[in-house]
């Protein structure tokens, strides 16, 4: 099962199984392992599940102590991510390429504004274990994509991340070798290390140029491409 289908049906389960385990905002939700034996999903769809929580603002993890349940959820409440028919990869990627350049310009140059030192520390690691993997294996989309979302962390609104969990079935159309070329995006690859430097640099104006130079890149292979 694809990997977004397999996490929307992981997402109910195991909003169900908190429902009906009774428990109430500020408790603490079980373990990985727990749900991992209760409920027979692997670590991974675990862990996704919960992000996709905590992006939600439905679960609170603290280092130490567990993750806690901020409101009641259960499978007919909780959001799941937006799902449309884009028709042709090209189409849907050039969509939702539009919805990107909006969030991510403006992600970025709010991060520029409000990044902390500890969201700087997050976008260096997630950048430089893109770096890592790009140059091992000459692709890096999941590496990518975490860079990105360490982004929208470092806004402090938690609105972007709810928006990209309604979208997420969307946005990983392109970190998923879209017309099974790995080489694809792959000249942005330099502007990301730029981008992450104007954000730490406190230069709004230039986080926003680089963003758009990864998305500009981003366009043209969709549309070299699907030719």
């Amino acid at each position: 099962m694809p990997s977004a289908n397999r996490t929307k049906d992981a997402i109910q389960i195991v909003a169900d199984h908190i429902s009906k385990s009774g428990l109430k905002p500020s408790d603490r939700l079980p373990t990985e392992h727990e749900f991992m034996g209760a409920l027979g999903i692997g670590r991974s769809t675990v862990r996704e599940v919960m992000r996709h929580f905590q992006a939600l603002g439905v679960v609170e993890t603290r280092r130490g102590s567990g993750s806690f349940l901020r409101r009641s959820i259960s499978a007919a409440t909780v959001h799941l991510p937006l799902s449309f028919d884009p028709g042709p990869v090209r189409d849907g990627l050039l969509r939702t390429l539009d919805v990107r350049r909006g969030l991510e310009v403006e992600a970025s140059m709010l991060a520029a504004n409000r990044a902390e030192r500890a969201d700087i520390e997050r976008m260096r690691e997630t950048l430089e274990e893109m770096e890592r993997v790009h140059l091992e294996k000459g692709t890096a989309g999941r590496e990518d994509l975490a860079f990105h979302l360490s982004i929208y962390d470092a806004t402090h609104n938690p609105l972007f991340g709810q928006l990209l969990e309604q979208m997420r079935e969307a946005f990983e159309l392109f970190f998923e070798k879209p017309f099974d070329r790995p080489d694809f995006a792959r000249r942005s690859f330099p502007y990301h290390r730029e981008l992450f430097d104007a954000i730490a640099g406190r230069d709004p104006a230039k986080a926003r140029e680089k963003t758009l130079n990864i998305l500009a890149i981003v366009e043209e292979d969709i549309k070299d491409m699907s030719q």
